[in-house]
């Protein structure tokens, strides 16, 4: 297991560091225990978490309603929940980034 996510039941809780204002929406690396992800979207109104929300639900191969922001809703720092079914996902997407 890698430490930016955790296991809970029948969900996996994800730590993120949302950095808004990118050009694309892509994954950049994990650091100090989060998966990184660059957000095409300003941070206003709702729409970089919302954007997140979406990228995450596209490479997790889910439906969007099933990606729950649990933390973080005006911070970068965010706790995202997605079902335990997308953990192979998950650790392929961890993976590529680690170099596995």
């Amino acid at each position: 297991m890698n430490d930016c996510y955790r296991i809970k039941g029948d969900v996996i809780h994800i730590a993120l560091k949302a950095l808004p204002g990118a050009s694309k929406t892509e994954f950049a690396g994990i650091k100090d225990e989060r998966l990184r992800v660059k957000v095409a979207a300003a941070p206003e109104g709702g729409r970089a978490n919302a954007e997140l929300v979406s990228f995450i639900a596209k490479t997790m191969r889910c439906p969007k309603g099933d990606v729950v922001l649990l933390q973080g809703e005006k911070s970068r720092l965010k706790t995202l929940a997605v079902p335990v079914a997308c953990k192979v996902q998950l650790e392929k997407i961890i993976g590529k980034m680690l170099g596995r």
